[in-house]
């Protein structure tokens, strides 16, 4: 079933999942005044746990994380849902990573510091939307 907020939009449901607590908290207030249904994982094992009892139509992964690192976790998601399209979002603005992201099915790749604005155009562009 399609959840739809009240004047019947689509609620499109984000995973979010980086571990630098303080940033998701504020990137998940900001997505969720866009309208956003977000789910936030601070670890990659978290992320996966959740993705495995809830459907997301998006994801967005930082790439640098302690345990399982984005890249891992991004390999993981796709086996578990190959057509959940990825955003990598990551401080550590290195083109090796983002060609590795796309390698393994990343839809786009933004560097940290972001344009929230890019993000959310990034997302619509993705969703096609």
């Amino acid at each position: 079933m399609v959840d739809k907020n009240q004047e019947g939009k689509k609620v499109l449901r984000l995973l979010l999942v980086d571990d630098e607590e303080g940033f998701v908290a504020v990137l998940a207030k900001r997505l969720a005044r866009r309208k956003f249904d977000v789910t936030t994982a601070n670890s990659g094992a978290e992320a996966i746990k959740i993705l495995r009892s809830k459907d997301f139509d998006i994801a967005i992964l930082d790439l640098k994380m302690e345990g399982l690192d984005g890249i891992e976790v991004l390999k993981v998601f796709k086996m578990m849902a190959p057509e959940l399209p990825v955003i990598i979002l990551t401080g550590h603005g290195c083109l090796a990573s983002a060609a590795d992201g796309e390698k393994y099915g990343a839809a786009h790749y933004i560097s940290k510091p972001y344009d929230f604005n890019e993000l959310i155009k990034k997302i619509h562009s993705t969703l096609g939307i």
